[in-house]
């Protein structure tokens, strides 16, 4: 009798134990400090910006068909490799997978064939807490005068709290990341821009009230959905708000980027000296860091202050801003607040580049070229 219920004891820890294993295998991990590291040791010194053409003001005029302009993104790469970036963020949304998902890969396609063209691969972005939260398809109105991204949306917006939305926020990532799951004109895939933003502009009371519980509870879904189609590029999402120096001191959906982050990625708009601060914090994590977004004048956020620290250390720098256009974010933040109708700023916030091509500074230009072109 003690023997059978020993037998009995000895299959169920088994059985215990092959489902343990089973769900192990079935839900893909994060990558391991080392795959992180071998990764990160094939990429050149990764510097670039964060780009949405010049005629597009958010990221469903840069996309949609009626509006998608190959020309013009040929031309400002073009501008961009001619000052030896690499690697350009580039913000995607739900809804255009919503409305046509076979065109807009073929036009996901097409931009990245350009790209390649012009040796620059691009971090993609799948969502995103910042500016309007009520995104909409069609034509995008135009921008309002003196007002810095007076018409980027988020995605998903003010759907998250729509249960109902679900599947198709899952359609979307598991669409997205495995379709290009294996291109190697990818660099990487950013999961949420700046989660835990509270909107920014004028659209707090557009906002969910629990908007912070709703992503919460959707970010590691999405970095789920995510692995779950074998993405050969990592997964980020990058920190920006808060005390890095440790896990304890993140607050909830920090916690959540940092420990689901292949590699890590963060925001610092503030002097070197801030910048060598971030960097402190996050070397203690053993993982490649990319910086996917600084460089505010006037905030002493420049890339002769920035750039030098980055390149030193082989942390990516992708600064705001390509070409100055329809998103005006060459105006400052506070252009929410008093816009620049009739004055222009004492120097631009953010963008490398005129319209027209022409430098902002040929000073900065030069600065880069120099750092991008010697070892």
């Amino acid at each position: 009798m003690d023997e059978s219920r020993a037998m009995r004891k000895l299959f169920s820890v088994l059985f215990l134990l092959l489902l343990t294993l089973k769900a192990s295998f079935a839900q893909p991990l994060r990558w391991t400090e080392q795959h992180a590291a071998d990764w990160y040791a094939q990429q050149p010194w990764l510097v670039g910006s964060n780009y949405i053409p010049a005629n597009a003001i958010n990221e469903l005029e840069m996309w949609q068909a009626n509006t998608f302009d190959p020309q013009r993104l040929d031309l400002e790469l073009g501008w961009a490799e001619s000052i030896g970036f690499n690697t350009m963020r580039v913000f995607l949304h739900d809804l255009l997978w919503q409305q046509d998902a076979n065109g807009f890969q073929r036009r996901m396609d097409t931009f990245l064939a350009i790209a390649d063209k012009h040796h620059i691969k691009i971090l993609f972005v799948l969502f995103d807490s910042c500016w309007d939260p009520n995104p909409q398809l069609g034509p995008q109105h135009p921008p309002r005068p003196g007002i810095h991204n007076s018409g980027w949306v988020q995605s998903p917006g003010a759907a998250l709290q729509d249960p109902k939305q679900l599947p198709r926020f899952e359609a979307y990532v598991k669409g997205i990341v495995g379709a290009f799951a294996n291109d190697p004109r990818i660099l990487g895939w950013d999961v949420w821009n700046e989660p835990s933003n509270d909107g920014g502009g004028n659209y707090q009371r557009s906002e969910p009230p629990n908007k912070k519980d709703l992503v919460r509870d959707l970010l590691p879904k999405a970095f789920a959905w995510a692995r779950e189609v074998g993405p050969s590029q990592p997964l980020t999402s990058g920190l920006w708000e808060g005390d890095w120096s440790s896990p304890e001191k993140l607050d909830p959906i920090g916690k959540i980027q940092l420990e689901q982050s292949d590699v890590i990625s963060f925001h610092d708009y503030g002097s070197p000296r801030s910048f060598r601060k971030s960097l402190h914090q996050l070397q203690r994590y053993h993982r490649p860091i990319l910086c996917t977004e600084y460089m505010a004048r006037p905030r002493k956020s420049t890339f002769a202050g920035i750039l030098p620290i980055a390149k030193q250390n082989k942390v990516a720098a992708i600064n705001w801003g390509l070409v100055a256009g329809k998103t005006q974010t060459y105006l400052p933040w506070d252009s929410w607040q008093k816009p620049y109708i009739d004055h222009q700023p004492k120097q631009w916030f953010h963008e490398v580049f005129r319209t027209d091509g022409s430098p902002y500074r040929q000073d900065e230009v030069d600065l880069i070229l120099s750092l991008t072109t010697t070892k």
